[in-house]
């Protein structure tokens, strides 16, 4: 696949989305732009020594002008919270971190498909797509793509089945806000709950499902992970990778990707994660999902705390 995605950030989840990326066939070319130049130099090095292994890649550690004629622009920019910071601080020091980025990488990379990956997400999409002049359709928040892939991890794990096998997704903000809508969990075509009731019938040993206990696993396990290891950088970065296969495939795809909604659900003016039809021209609209009641008043909730957060910060 002849490609080119360009990465700002070499942090740890910038450059591990880059080492993912130049270990498969997504991308022929790779920028990867930071303000730390000797650290994005290093890790390009680094990457690029793994290479001849696969098919000739071009890696480079590069300046904004080297984004021109980018298939992909991947914005990972940002700073970690640190101990004592409120949640509106970090929010509002990665916001002035992604306006000082945004215009010069949009002069370059003006025709490029935007995944939004710094955190909180939801926000930064939101904030992208008001400053950016860049049509709606390009730009996609990762959202709950790894929500959504933590919850296929949990219940693979619970029901013994290949998460493959399991169509499950995570709605709302990539944060505390976030639930499941088990009204659309199936595994193969089959609702948890009636599978949880055949895998008995076949004499599976499989326990009743703890419905509040997975949303607890998914909603704790980037928390979890920080506390044991001091990061998480590997499952975003396949999520994202993944992610960029399905924008630059032939057809359209469906994935919970964070963006502006649009009266759907009868909410307006934020991005947050419902399931999406995505694909080569970007964003294709929202697939419609049936969701009861108190499933919608949670997203609606979702919604109205991530809003909270916007009229806090400074655009």
């Amino acid at each position: 696949m002849s490609s080119k995605i360009t990465i700002i950030g070499a942090g740890s989840v910038g450059a591990t989305i880059a080492y993912t990326l130049s270990g498969q066939d997504i991308a022929s070319e790779i920028v990867l732009i930071d303000i730390n130049k000797e650290k994005v130099e290093g890790e390009v090095m680094d990457i690029e020594q793994g290479t001849c292994f696969r098919d000739p890649i071009s890696i480079i550690a590069g300046d904004y002008e080297d984004a021109k004629g980018s298939d992909i622009v991947i914005i990972t920019s940002g700073i970690a919270r640190k101990p004592g910071q409120t949640r509106i601080e970090l929010t509002q020091t990665n916001v002035n971190i992604l306006k000082s980025i945004t215009p010069e990488i949009v002069k370059a990379a003006p025709d490029a498909l935007y995944i939004i990956v710094s955190n909180p997400v939801d926000i930064m999409t939101y904030v992208f797509t008001k400053i950016s002049g860049i049509p709606e359709n390009q730009i996609i928040g990762s959202g709950t793509i790894l929500d959504t892939a933590r919850l296929k991890c949990g219940l693979s794990e619970h029901f013994k089945v290949a998460q493959k096998n399991i169509h499950a997704y995570v709605f709302g903000e990539h944060g505390d806000t976030s639930f499941i809508p088990w009204s659309g969990a199936y595994v193969s075509g089959v609702s948890v709950d009636e599978y949880y009731d055949l895998m008995q019938t076949l004499g599976k040993d499989v326990d009743k499902l703890d419905k509040e206990g997975m949303l607890t696993y998914v909603q704790k396990s980037g928390g979890k992970i920080i506390a044991n290891k001091g990061a998480t950088f590997y499952a975003v970065a396949t999520a994202v990778c993944q992610l960029c296969a399905r924008v630059l495939a032939s057809s359209d795809s469906i994935a919970t990707v964070s963006s502006m909604m649009h009266g759907e659900y009868g909410i307006e003016d934020v991005c947050l994660s419902t399931l999406t039809l995505v694909g080569p021209n970007g964003i294709q609209g929202k697939v419609p999902m049936r969701m009861n009641k108190a499933e919608i008043e949670k997203l609606q909730a979702s919604a109205n705390a991530l809003k909270a957060v916007i009229a806090q910060i400074e655009l």
